[in-house]
């Protein structure tokens, strides 16, 4: 008890409620006190229940409370007897009540919080069936019932994405680190560029890796189609060694087809099935109805204790002793002739076991038979359905991997951002709330400012004073008229309900009755639902976790089958180079020149030295251009020079054709003047 109020006391001087108690000063709270502390702490669980208990009658502020641990699935300690004393001490305050609940709450707090909340939306109102009847209902109760079960659906769905484990650091530590990547990338672009600006004939240079880059590429796209045609032809050939088959074996069918080999097998198959219907069957037949009888029997008989199975078990060894015994005596009295009937009957029945072994052998031969060939038939349907179609090859598989790696981001993505959504929607809903809490508590901080002043509901009085002082003047003046109506009325009803109250007096003592029968109905429903909840939580709880446990083992599959393809590659890929290696060796090695000029090393051997003679020729042109640029360059000089003075006379000549042409038409002009 000690522990209990010391934990209930170290959680209130917490956050959010700070009381400041300690041992003495709690256990030396009142009644009324002590359910007003446990009021706020259900109100810090769910907000509609932070309320003034001086303000209600503390029936409802009992069933209130009760309401709510019921929803919150509090089990009450002691036996169901114990359900009315635990109610009266909640009425009345009691500390042998208050506490445990108090200590049951603020253990768990935030998992209360979240049931609370869970509650608001998944406790289903029952509607009466008489109204369900209504079509407008019916239809408003299922539209009910299915937003239910798709908050139920949501709410997983953001349970799952909380747990997924995605991390905002980490995604930001992921782009940060591909930006880095991007900006070295594009650093090294730069330099390279750089270095193959300063290089003579770059573009031509450029030009050529281009070009054979995409006869690289025309390569391989061509061993491409050489593979699928020879896969083609693959199949192909395999499709007709089937069909040759096939016909095979219809000609074997048609050419064993005689009437005497015919009647052969049906002869046997006859004997087959005469033997399991008149031998086998009626065998098993038996044994299966004696083991039924047995079982039945067994059945039947009260269960068994330890002490009765030991007795059957030592019964048991006591009956198969004796029979041993009788059974050594027998043979011990038995002459040479009965042990040569002994003899054969040992044969006979191992002949008769034999021949049971053949035929159940026999007969899973059969079904395996019947079921290879259904599975044959199947495959071949599915081989022409699939015509001919082959797995996929290492290029398609990479674009594959490739394909399956972006829609893979791509889900990432979309899942971070439903996640941003949801988070940002639980962050709305928690403001509105908050400000709705903060509404009630300005209005009832409002009221009891009011009531504090001595004016409570002033503003609400005010207004109904305003309308009532308008009405009273028209009402002052009907009162006199309808005054004597209204007493003669006042008489009727009385009377009326004089007679109503002694004709419904029965029926409301039959009706109390029922009703506390169906307290009692209600309340036994609400333990069965409290144990019903509790048992599907768990279920739901182990669910989820094997799912989770599923999905891990899913992907750990898909990832190790990557892996393995992945290996197998470069597995492909080394023994490939490693051939061309031992082929180069060998030709390297070999005497013959024309062999060894296969080599890669001699062609390599041979492109440097024409490069180098190349690079000589060069040199030397080099050489004979620097000689030769300083007279190159004054004759240019003196060319340019020389344009430029014939550009002179050109633009002299020019000016000298303009002024005569303008002479010329003054002259006209003037001669016209002369002649007017």
């Amino acid at each position: 008890m000690g522990d209990q109020m010391q934990l209930i006391v170290e959680k209130l001087n917490q956050e959010p409620f700070r009381r400041n108690y300690n041992l003495i000063s709690f256990d030396s709270l009142e009644s009324v006190q002590l359910l007003q502390l446990l009021s706020d702490v259900l109100g810090e669980i769910d907000p509609k229940h932070a309320v003034d208990i001086r303000e209600e009658l503390p029936e409802q502020t009992a069933k209130r409370m009760l309401s709510l641990l019921g929803i919150l699935k509090y089990k009450p300690p002691g036996s169901v007897a114990d359900l009315s004393a635990f109610r009266q001490g909640l009425v009345t305050g009691s500390k042998a009540v208050i506490h445990p609940v108090l200590h049951w709450l603020l253990q768990r707090t935030n998992e209360l919080k979240k049931r609370a909340y869970l509650a608001r939306f998944l406790v289903k109102l029952e509607v009466p069936a008489e109204f369900l009847q209504d079509d407008t209902v019916a239809d408003i109760n299922t539209q009910y019932e299915e937003l239910m079960e798709a908050f139920k659906n949501l709410h997983k769905e953001h349970e799952q994405l909380k747990t997924s484990g995605l991390s905002t650091a980490e995604i930001r530590r992921d782009i940060s680190a591909m930006e880095e990547e991007k900006d070295q990338l594009v650093k090294r672009v730069e330099r390279l560029k750089k270095r193959v600006e300063t290089v003579q004939n770059h573009q031509r240079m450029l030009e050529i890796a281009r070009q054979l880059r995409l006869e690289k590429e025309r390569e391989e796209s061509l061993a491409h189609q050489k593979q699928e045609q020879k896969s083609q032809l693959f199949h192909a050939e395999q499709r007709l060694q089937r069909a040759q088959l096939q016909l095979k074996e219809m000609q074997d069918a048609v050419a064993d087809s005689k009437p005497e080999s015919l009647m052969k097998k049906l002869e046997e198959e006859i004997n087959f099935n005469s033997y399991l219907v008149t031998e086998k069957m009626p065998r098993e037949l038996e044994s299966k109805k004696a083991s039924v009888y047995l079982l039945q029997k067994v059945v039947a008989e009260p269960a068994m204790t330890q002490s009765d199975l030991t007795a059957l078990e030592s019964e048991i060894n006591g009956v198969n002793a004796q029979m041993n015994q009788l059974i050594e005596k027998r043979m011990m009295k038995y002459e040479p002739t009965d042990s040569k009937f002994s003899m054969y009957r040992q044969q006979a029945s191992l002949l008769a076991r034999k021949k049971e072994a053949k035929v159940e052998e026999l007969q899973a031969a059969r079904e395996e038979l019947a079921r290879l060939e259904r599975q044959a038939q199947h495959r071949s349907s599915q081989a022409h359905e699939l015509e001919g179609s082959e797995a996929l090859t290492e290029d398609e598989f990479k674009q594959y991997v490739t394909k399956l790696r972006g829609k893979n981001t791509l889900y990432k993505k979309k899942r971070l951002e439903i996640a941003e959504i949801t988070a940002e929607c639980g962050i709305l809903q928690r403001t509105e709330e908050l400000l709705r809490q903060r509404h009630e508590a300005i209005q009832q901080q409002l009221q009891s400012t009011e009531e504090k002043k001595g004016i409570s509901g002033y503003s609400y009085t005010q207004e109904e004073l305003e309308r009532v002082s308008a009405v009273k003047s028209e009402m002052d003046e009907m009162k006199g008229q309808t005054l004597d109506n209204m007493s003669e009325m006042v008489k009727k009803l009385n009377a009326v309900v004089a007679e109503k109250k002694a004709s419904l007096a029965p029926v409301i003592k039959e009706l109390r009755q029922l009703r506390q029968k169906c307290q009692e109905l209600t309340q036994e429903c609400d333990e069965k639902k409290i144990q019903y909840d509790s048992c599907a939580a768990g279920l739901e709880s182990n669910r989820s976790a094997l799912e989770q446990e599923v999905k891990g083992l899913l992907e750990e599959c898909a990832q190790e089958e990557s892996n393995y393809h992945y290996t197998s590659c470069m597995r492909r890929i080394l023994e490939v180079q490693l051939q061309r290696a031992k082929a180069e060796m060998k030709a390297y090695v070999c005497p013959e020149p024309q062999e060894r000029r296969r080599a890669i090393r001699e062609q390599y051997t041979r492109i440097i030295l024409e490069q180098e003679n190349l690079g000589k020729k060069l040199r030397e042109k080099q050489k004979v251009v620097r000689e030769s640029h300083g007279p190159n360059m004054k004759q240019m000089k003196m060319w340019q020079d020389f344009e430029q003075l014939m550009e002179c006379k050109r633009e002299c000549f020019q000016k000298q054709q303009n002024q005569a042409a303008i002479g010329q038409v003054i002259q006209e002009g003037g001669k016209d003047r002369l002649v007017l």
